[in-house]
């Protein structure tokens, strides 16, 4: 068998956002949310998946939308490219759907939380290591609570995912290992086949479930992120050579300098300060503060 890369966002919003999904998706948000509590009695997936709209990739599939039994409302994206300004549009896009659960005149209420789940296939928190994080609105020195329960920002790091298929342990661990391997997989391993959502996730995957269109599709979505990809990488180098080139001129700049300050505190006795500035190019000024 092969896979689609459930990471490239076409596959990423079939798997988890088609009408069909919602056993998937439920195990998926217990697993990265809910701290593999079955907490999730039922959603309601907004605006399913329904066929591919790629061309030209004017439309893209950002993320995916559920509504929870409880009212909760979860937005899931999948991100390989740090664009910038990415977290600004997180923050965005999380206080838009909180605020646009109310109509004019409608009471505070009727507002249910909000959770964004973001899977990035880079790393956001260099800082520390773990790979699924959670953040709330808290007092910044006494770190109290303010709203917990109504924003809340998960991120899953799959570069910092390291456990090998033999370690898993966790129904966390299954999922993130599908979101990162998936693609390079040739049959569902059996640690992850036992998860009968990830089986169905693995099946709508499943290269041979798509048709020609689909598939080229796919292939041009995943080109353009590589590409994209490597350009970040090229700007990224060359701004690191450009920066080493700099240093270099600096230091041998700052080294001409420092021989000439030398020079002019040997001759402060022998010559003039007109002088000593002529023959070692430093301003009267540097000369006099050498005294």
């Amino acid at each position: 068998m092969q896979f689609l890369n459930p990471k490239i966002d076409f596959a990423f919003k079939k798997v988890f956002g088609s009408p069909h999904s919602k056993p998937i998706l439920k195990s998926f948000l217990e697993a990265l949310v809910y701290n593999e509590t079955q907490t999730i009695e039922d959603l309601d997936i907004i605006d399913p998946y329904q066929a591919p709209r790629l061309k030209g990739f004017k439309d893209t599939y950002l993320d995916v939308k559920a509504q929870l039994n409880d009212g909760t409302v979860v937005i899931i994206e999948m991100q390989v490219l740090n664009i910038e300004s990415f977290e600004k549009r997180i923050l965005y896009n999380t206080a838009r759907a909180y605020s646009l659960q109310l109509g004019k005149g409608e009471d505070y209420k009727q507002l249910f939380p909000v959770v964004a789940l973001t899977i990035t296939d880079f790393v956001m928190f260099p800082d520390f290591e773990k790979v699924v994080s959670h953040f709330v609105l808290q007092e910044r020195e006494a770190l109290t609570h303010f709203c917990a329960d109504e924003f809340e920002l998960v991120f899953a790091e799959l570069p910092k995912f390291k456990t090998a298929l033999e370690e898993l342990a966790t129904l966390t661990d299954k999922w993130l290992y599908f979101m990162k391997y998936a693609r390079e997989l040739e049959a569902v391993p059996e640690a992850l086949s036992e998860v009968e959502a990830l089986n169905q996730a693995f099946d709508v995957v499943n290269r041979s479930n798509f048709s020609l269109e689909e598939l080229e599709d796919q292939e041009k979505r995943e080109i353009f992120v590589w590409d994209h990809r490597n350009a970040l990488i090229k700007a990224e180098k060359m701004g690191l050579e450009q920066g080493l080139e700099q240093g270099l001129e600096q230091g041998l700049e700052q080294g001409k300098k420092e021989k000439a300050l030398e020079i002019a505190r040997q001759l402060l006795d022998v010559l003039d300060v007109e002088v000593i500035s002529q023959k070692t190019g430093l301003t009267i000024t540097e000369i006099e503060a050498l005294r």
